[in-house]
């Protein structure tokens, strides 16, 4: 039962990412008009640096659709972990209004990452 909460987790966490990198690139979900001031100031800054969102796409692209197969899930957890780094430490310091579901994304991310946590042993060693 487990597993099986664990598999669901990680596809429905999987393609919560395909859809971030792909609207990275095509831009098909709006922008909200009310969004912070601190929080348009940094996204702003982001797209200073051009290659920046790309990369992060491609990053959120790649790491989803590793997450979602068992047997990659362990890459993607380490391809996506500095991502899912700044969208934490953005709706710490930046803005709040997400970090309920922040939270909630980084205990899947964190459950994945210690059930593949044998698999990350030769890393360290």
């Amino acid at each position: 039962m487990k597993r099986t909460v664990l598999t669901v987790l990680s596809v429905l966490f999987g393609l919560l990412l395909i859809n971030g990198g792909l609207n990275k690139f095509f831009n098909y979900m709006p922008v909200p008009e009310d969004i912070p001031e601190a929080t348009a100031k940094d996204f702003g800054a982001l797209m200073e640096i051009v290659w920046l969102m790309p990369l992060i796409g491609l990053a959120e692209l790649v790491g989803g659709v590793l997450i979602i197969f068992p047997k990659t899930r362990a890459l993607g957890a380490l391809v996506i972990f500095p991502v899912m780094v700044g969208v934490l430490l953005t709706h710490i310091f930046v803005d709040t209004s997400g970090l309920i579901t922040a939270i909630v994304i980084w205990v899947i991310l964190l459950w994945i990452i210690y059930e593949n946590r044998e698999k990350y042993l030769p890393i360290v060693k």
